[in-house]
This record gives structure tokens, C-alpha cells and sequence, in this order.
């Protein structure tokens, strides 16, 4: 696989087995117009085929198999229409018409699995998988806070800088606002197409790195795969994770000089810490470990060591429109306090992840991978792929070991780095195996008319194969699917036409708020109703849990305050003047609205969430009580279940 293309890189051996693989490689030029071609021509075909399945009246997921069967037969149709022309483009010179057409499909084919296995099966349902059920209510929210304003705020907190990297979001609040959606319901075609487009990108990346279209279109194929199996719910970590097995590569061939390389990882790093960080921690750890042994055991000089600063400030530059408002209100002391995010460890947590012992098609590509990183690590992409793969090993394995301090690594969420790195070894040794297997050891017994058979038999098997995963995926993701049937949607319907839950007043609510003056975006809500403030861009006075709260929140500071005032509600702030003045001494902007559950009696119910970690749930809900007579002067509507408590009347 290596190539080596600048003149002032380090020389790095080429072995001849490798000199096949150089068949289909693109120029620097070719490179750039390829992923840009092949991201844009994904989005557009995914968003088509968006737009076009919304035209349809397909029956709910759940309560019907007409859309697995519909899902099936496109994955059908994509795979055997890729294999029909990975073969022909083998097999022998290719007329100029087919070189294109056989170039569009490879390059668009993992969007086409997107639309096939996702796509289909969402489209009767204004939700993306696992609907708004607890962790996509937050990442709902903050997508709707940035479709109603271009500002980088935090996801909750008004004017307060984010803490969560807002990349993937701000565009998908660009993309959500160009449609003319909702942010929540933008959700679902952003997600669809910013996926699809970077898997599609993922083809021409491995095509210049290993020179081969069919062995590209191949780890694009499986790549998106497993992203959509593991990662899905959360698109910008599948769209990093996409890249993970590529920047692997790239980070040897980077610290040996190539420019191109150098370049890559920028970008992908850069673009990575703006998204999830986690993933870029991890490989930016791999790229500072390959740097090492390259600087230390090869060159033997401190030029390795130098690109990698380069590439740390070019990244860093990067994702600095992301990251330099939170940086700078970290600087000018501002308080931090509250925020758990690294306070979680499921079950996934306690475990190491073996795909490699998985009796599937994914499983058996993964061992095949591990042999294939053991076996072929003289070759120096090979052994880099190898050690980025034994990083992310140290990570979970350092994340078990960090729960004795109080906290996680969150190591689990590597599971999908780890699968998607042996896959694609799985994958380049297969192409190994045909290219220099047995006809190598015999090559008198093989004439060229059997090595084309046997490549008709190997692609054969392969697409059987990956048919045979690829076809379950909507199953797999059967459980996520139901929920983006059965959540309520903002507009207070549910996909499968049974009866909504509360959330079917929540219009009312909004409607209510308007009238009175209030506009999302300035105004400030106390409510646990976390799906309120996933549909609608009004900001929150409290974040729903610790682990998603911005550090600049102080989220249990405020709980405090919250406990306080609605203890106190019963007695010292027991009228409406001592209680507002007590709301106007806050260190924080004071509610502008109150939205609770209960009753006169009883009084007006706030649920206050609590970090209980490290028990699992972490998070415990524990009611607090406000006197109702303390908003006396308020105006108080009932609106279905709820109680909506605006300042109105005490301000005039």
C-alpha cells in the first residue's frame, strides 16, 4: 500500500507485492476533486432520496415488514450492481463510459446503503433513530437552538459559549434553516446525508492511499456498515469514526514527509476535535505515538517530531472557531463547576471489545484483519494501522482502570473505532490474498482465465457476505427505529398514528408564549420537560442532567439554588415579593417562565436530576415543591398536564 510522492519525504521501502495496488491511484489534484465530488454527489443523492421517500406512505416500522422488505431489495440492487462492475473493471480494459459510470457507483454506493438500510425505514417518521429519547433530547435541542440562531451558543444556557463541540451542529442548524425545517426536524435528513457523504468520501481517501477502486469501494462498503450498526444515533461520531482507519495510515505517511498527508490529517483532526472529541484524543494519541517510533527507530532525527507540530497547529487552527469562545471565557475566570460527563460506565464499559470473535461476516473480517496486522507489519501502513489499533486498546483498558479515581474514559465509546479499524484490515487482506495468495505459491497451475474466476468468486462471496449483514441492519437497529415511531413528534403527532403523550401540548404551550411576548431565543424556561426544549429554541435555566451540562453552567450550584428557593417557597420567600427578589438575586438570569406539573395542594412539581455515579442509571430524579401561592401575582395557565407560570402580570 505505501507511495511514496514527495520529494522531500523520508524514503520509505515499497515492496513489490505492493505494486498492484497502484493500479487506480489518483494525482494530488485527482485526490481533492475526488473527495469533494464524492462528499457533494452523497449529500445530493441522499437528500433526493430523502425528499423523494417523504413522498411516499409507507406503513410505521414496527407494526409492518413492507419496509424491511422495500430496504432489502435497494441493498440488494446496490451490491449487485457495485459487484457486476468491481468485476468488469478488473476483469480487463473498461470503455471510457463505464470508467465513469463505474467511478459515480463506487464513490456513491455507501450513501445509496445509507438511504437503503436508514433511509427507508425512517421515512414515514419525521424522527431519527431512538426518536427524542434521553440522550437524543439533548442533541435535538442543541440542533434546534442553532437552526433558530447562526451563534455558537451553549445547547441550554443563554448567552454562555459551548461547551459541547458544535460543529456537525451549526451546519446541520444551516442545512436545517436552508430547508426551511425545524431543528428537530432537520434532525433526520442531516444526519442521513452527513453520513452518507462521509462514507462516500471515504472511498476516494482509501483509493489514493492504496491505489485500488474495488478494494476503496469495499472498506467504504463495510465502513458504513458498521457505522450505521454501532454509531448511527450519534452521526458526528460515525462521521469520525468513518475516518479513523484512513488517519491512521495517513499519520505514518505524515510524520515521513508527505504533504498531501500532512494536509489530510489537518484537516481530519481539525475537523474531528469540532465534533467529538474523544475520537480525536484517541487518534491524536496514535499520531504522537507513530511520531515516536518513526523519530526514535527510522530517520533517527527530530523532522518527525516537527510535523507533528505541525499538524497539532494547523488542527488546532482548525477547530479554533469551535473551541475559542469557551477557551476565552475559561481564561477570563470564569466559574466552572458541575458538569459529569466522564461519569458513565455501562456494562459495554467493563468489557474489551472482540469483533474479531463475533460468529458473523463482520466477525470473520476482523480476525482475518488481526492476522493481517500481525503477519503483514513489516509494511510500515500496515504496522501504523497496527499501533493506532493497540492505542485505542490502552484507552479502554485505561478508562476501567480510571474508575478508581472517580471517573471513566469513556472507553466504551470505542468499540466502533476498534471494529471499523480491523474491519478495513480485513478487508486490504483479502486483497492481499487474491493478488499474491496462492497463485504465488503455484502460479504454473493458475492461467490468467482462472485468476479471473477466482476474482469472480472471490467478489461473489464477498457481496453474499456483506448482503448477508447489511440486510439485518434495519433489525439491528429495530429497538432505535420504534422510538422514532412511537416518540411524540414537535408537531404533537406519532408516526405510528397511535395517541400522543403529553407532548401533543407543547404547540399550545409555545402559542401561549408568544402571546404573551416572550421569544424563544431571549427568554429563559424553568421545566424538566426536556422534550419542550428539544423541540422548541427556548433557553433553559437548568440543563436536564450533569452530563451534558456546559462546566460554565455550574449545574450544581444551581441545583442548590433550585432546592432552596422551593423549600423556602413554604417559608421565609412564602410571598410573592420576598420570592421574586429572591429570583432577581440570583448570580444567574432569573426564569422568565415556570413550567411544572401538580396541583394547588400538593404544590407546583420541579424534578431536580442528580449524579449518582457510579451506580448505573447514573442519574436520579428527585421532585422539589414550589408553593403556588408564591406566584400569585404571575399569570398562571393550565395547559393540558401543565402548569405554565410567566412574569407578566408581576412586572406590570
Amino acid at each position: 500500500m505505501t507511495q511514496v510522492t514527495d520529494r522531500d519525504a523520508v524514503e520509505l521501502p515499497v515492496p513489490a507485492t505492493e505494486v498492484p495496488f497502484t493500479k487506480d491511484m489518483l494525482s494530488d489534484r485527482a485526490t481533492i476533486a475526488a473527495i469533494l465530488g464524492a462528499g457533494v454527489g452523497g449529500a445530493l443523492f441522499t437528500l433526493l432520496c430523502w425528499f423523494v421517500l417523504k413522498q411516499t406512505n409507507l406503513p410505521a416500522f414496527g407494526g409492518s415488514l413492507v419496509s424491511r422488505a422495500i430496504a432489502t431489495s435497494a441493498t440488494v440492487m446496490v451490491l449487485v450492481v457495485v459487484g457486476v462492475l468491481a468485476y468488469l473493471w478488473l476483469r480487463g480494459p473498461t470503455p471510457t463510459w463505464r470508467v465513469w459510470l463505474t467511478v459515480l457507483v463506487s464513490y456513491l454506493s455507501p450513501a445509496a446503503l445509507v438511504v437503503s438500510t436508514t433511509a427507508i425505514p425512517l421515512s414515514a417518521t419525521r424522527l431519527y433513530l431512538d426518536g427524542i429519547t434521553v440522550d437524543q433530547g439533548f442533541r435535538t435541542q442543541f440542533l434546534t437552538r442553532l437552526t433558530d440562531s447562526p451563534i455558537l451558543d451553549d445547547m441550554n444556557y443563554i448567552d454562555m459559549p459551548s461547551f459541547y463541540p458544535g460543529g456537525w451542529f451549526w451546519l446541520g442548524g444551516r442545512f436545517s434553516a436552508l430547508l426551511g425545517l425545524p431543528g428537530w426536524e432537520g434532525f433526520q435528513p442531516w444526519s442521513l446525508v452527513s453520513i452518507a457523504a462521509a462514507a462516500s468520501v471515504v472511498v476516494p481517501v482509501w483509493q489514493r492511499i492504496c491505489g485500488s477502486l474495488p478494494v476503496a469501494t469495499g472498506i467504504g462498503l463495510v465502513s458504513v456498515c458498521i457505522a450505521l450498526v454501532m454509531s448511527a444515533e450519534e452521526p458526528y461520531a460515525a462521521i469520525v469514526a468513518l475516518g479513523a482507519p484512513a488517519a491512521s495510515v495517513l499519520a505514518y505517511r505524515a510524520v515521513a514527509g508527505h504533504k498531501m498527508a500532512i494536509a489530510g490529517m489537518i484537516v481530519y483532526l481539525g475537523v474531528s476535535a469540532s465534533m467529538y472529541t474523544l475520537y480525536t484524543g484517541t487518534i491524536a494519541l496514535s499520531v504522537i505515538l507513530i511520531a515516536t517510533v518513526f523519530a526514535v527507530f527510522v530517520q533517527r532525527s527530530w523532522w518527525p517530531i516537527l510535523r507533528l507540530v505541525i499538524m497539532g497547529v494547523g488542527s488546532i487552527i482548525v477547530a479554533a472557531p469551535v473551541w475559542t469562545p469557551y477557551i476565552l471565557a475559561v481564561l477570563r475566570g470564569q466559574t466552572r463547576s458541575g458538569a459529569t460527563a466522564m461519569h458513565y460506565l455501562p456494562y459495554e464499559g467493563t468489557q474489551i471489545p472482540l469483533p474479531m470473535l463475533s460468529f458473523s461476516f463482520i466477525g470473520g473480517l476482523c480476525l482475518i484483519g488481526l492476522i493481517f496486522l500481525m503477519v503483514r507489519a513489516i509494511d510500515p501502513d500496515v504496522r501504523s494501522m497496527g499501533i493506532a489499533l493497540v492505542v485505542f486498546y490502552c484507552w479502554i483498558v485505561a478508562s476501567m482502570i480510571a474508575t478508581i479515581a472517580g471517573n471513566t474514559l469513556l472507553g466504551f465509546r470505542l468499540d466502533s473505532i476498534v471494529t471499523l479499524q480491523l474491519a478495513t484490515a480485513g478487508v486490504l487482506a483479502l486483497a492481499d490474498i487474491r493478488l499474491f495468495g496462492v497463485a504465488r505459491l503455484y502460479p504454473a497451475q493458475f492461467s490468467v482465465r482462472s485468476r479471473k474466476l477466482i476474482t469472480a468468486a472471490l467478489i461473489l462471496v464477498a457481496i453474499t457476505a456483506g448482503l448477508g449483514y447489511a440486510q439485518t441492519i434495519p433489525q439491528r437497529n429495530h429497538d432505535a427505529i420504534d422510538l422514532a415511531y412511537t416518540d411524540t413528534d414537535g408537531y404533537g403527532e406519532r408516526a405510528d398514528r397511535f395517541p400522543p403523550d403529553s407532548a401533543t401540548y407543547y404547540k399550545e404551550i409555545d402559542d401561549l408564549l408568544a402571546s404573551k411576548g416572550y421569544v424563544p431565543r431571549d427568554t429563559v424556561v424553568l421545566t424538566d420537560e426536556q422534550n419542550f426544549m428539544s423541540y422548541y429554541p427556548y433557553r433553559g435555566f437548568q440543563a436536564f442532567t450533569s452530563h451534558y451540562a456546559n462546566p460554565l453552567g455550574e449545574f450544581d450550584t444551581r441545583n442548590e439554588q433550585l432546592e432552596q428557593w422551593a423549600v423556602k417557597s413554604w417559608k421565609t420567600l412564602n410571598t410573592p415579593a420576598k420570592f421574586s427578589a429572591a429570583l432577581d438575586d440570583s448570580p444567574w438570569r432569573a426564569p422568565d417562565v415556570f413550567i411544572f406539573r401538580g396541583d394547588q395542594d400538593k404544590g407546583y412539581k420541579y424534578d431536580v436530576a442528580e449524579d449518582i455515579y457510579p451506580n448505573n442509571p447514573n442519574v436520579r430524579f428527585r421532585g422539589v415543591y414550589f408553593n403556588p401561592e408564591v406566584f400569585s401575582t404571575w399569570d398562571v395557565t393550565q395547559v393540558g398536564p401543565f402548569i405554565v407560570v410567566t412574569r407578566e402580570s408581576e412586572r406590570s
